[in-house]
């Protein structure tokens, strides 16, 4: 009886981990931005968000994923966005800052680029200038239509 509470325990765990939406390595010069249709190229600009289903979208700009997401009326499982800093490693986008930057240019134009770390996002702010964002701030922005604003 133990032996069959057992497995049936580690069967529902392994079922239950199986079932949650993981993200998974974006295929650099190979997966296409699901917004725009470009070759995702930027291991410093790019994004992926995953469905609670478990479907991955990718992009080649944080710019592109804000647009697709701010559109799409329904909640996703990961919002992950590239560390302009270590390049590939995608962070969740919610603990993230961003920076606005006419001199920092983003594939998409919006000159935008994330930073896992704040104190790192303030040190490339003092270098190149420009504007800082929380993700909730950085949606905000977007929606009121104004994301090359450097002010």
């Amino acid at each position: 009886m133990k032996l069959t509470n057992f497995l049936l325990s580690l069967f529902l765990i392994i079922f239950i981990s199986a079932c949650k939406p993981k993200p998974r390595d974006i295929n650099y010069g190979e997966d296409i931005c699901t917004f725009c249709k470009m070759t995702v190229v930027s291991k410093q600009h790019a994004a992926e968000v995953v469905s609670q289903k478990g479907k991955v979208y990718t992009f080649d700009a944080i710019e592109c994923m804000i647009n697709y997401v701010q559109k799409e009326e329904t909640e996703f499982g990961h919002l992950l966005v590239n560390d302009y800093l270590d390049p590939g490693e995608l962070k969740d986008a919610h603990n993230c800052q961003y920076l606005i930057s006419e001199n920092l240019p983003s594939p998409m134009g919006a000159f935008l680029s994330a930073f896992s770390n704040k104190e790192d996002a303030q040190k490339m702010q003092e270098e190149r200038s420009g504007k800082l964002y929380d993700w909730e701030s950085l949606n905000q922005h977007f929606k009121d239509g104004s994301p090359n604003n450097f002010q």
